[in-house]
């Protein structure tokens, strides 16, 4: 299967990050959607999580919050930091902050912790294709960056350091961070580490060939 390493030109695609029009609501809703689904799959493997999910299960823990409410406080403050760097919001980012933290605490509610390893797996797999597939759709949108990816590329600008290494950085801080306050470690964090730029690059791929297909 082929990558994409762009953003695909779509129809929905917003000129500004508050160019809000009627197609762009399906798009972005079902990326935002899919991706906090995702994150809930991994929680609910008890495998681990994705690294700011860790963190965020370490604040959940020390303040009595649900997981989606820990994962909304979190985005909230990151958006804070945005100001001194001049880091701009579009309606994308506040929607990321909202959705996904109410979709992953609806997922964690709803489902069961699986004791079959199979459907773990299942589970980690399955939450690493649908964050791939929200990401593309949510991007492919132009809205704004999400709180923490905008916190990622104003770093980037600011200090001029490389984004793989300003994001290296971040998630491995907030990871650290997370699972001494007694967020879950394991081997589906690793999991998602490793593949998560696969998975979003096939699923721009997919989009992009989509779109043109069926391009007048």
């Amino acid at each position: 299967m082929k990558l994409s390493h762009r953003i695909p030109v779509t129809p929905w695609r917003a000129t500004s990050p508050w160019d809000i029009r009627p197609r762009m609501f399906l798009p972005l809703l079902s990326g935002l959607t899919l991706f906090g689904f995702g994150e809930g799959l991994l929680v609910q493997s008890h495998w681990g999580a994705t690294p700011w999910t860790v963190f965020a299960e370490g604040v959940a823990r020390h303040t009595g919050f649900s997981l989606g409410w820990s994962t909304a406080l979190i985005s909230a403050v990151v958006l804070v930091l945005w100001f001194p760097l001049r880091e701009r919001t579009g309606f994308g980012t506040i929607a990321n902050l909202i959705v996904i933290a109410y979709v992953l605490d609806l997922t964690t509610y709803a489902l069961v912790v699986p004791s079959n390893p199979g459907l773990k797996i299942l589970y980690i797999v399955g939450g690493v294709l649908v964050i791939g597939i929200g990401s593309a759709l949510y991007l492919s949108t132009n809205l704004g960056p999400g709180p923490r990816d905008g916190l990622m590329t104003s770093l980037h600008r600011r200090l001029g350091v490389s984004l793989v290494y300003v994001r290296l950085t971040l998630e491995a801080t907030v990871l650290l961070v997370g699972w001494l306050m007694g967020g879950t470690f394991g081997v589906a964090t690793a999991f998602f580490a490793a593949t998560i730029g696969f998975s979003i690059g096939v699923s721009l791929y997919v989009l992009e060939r989509t779109v043109q297909r069926f391009a007048p």
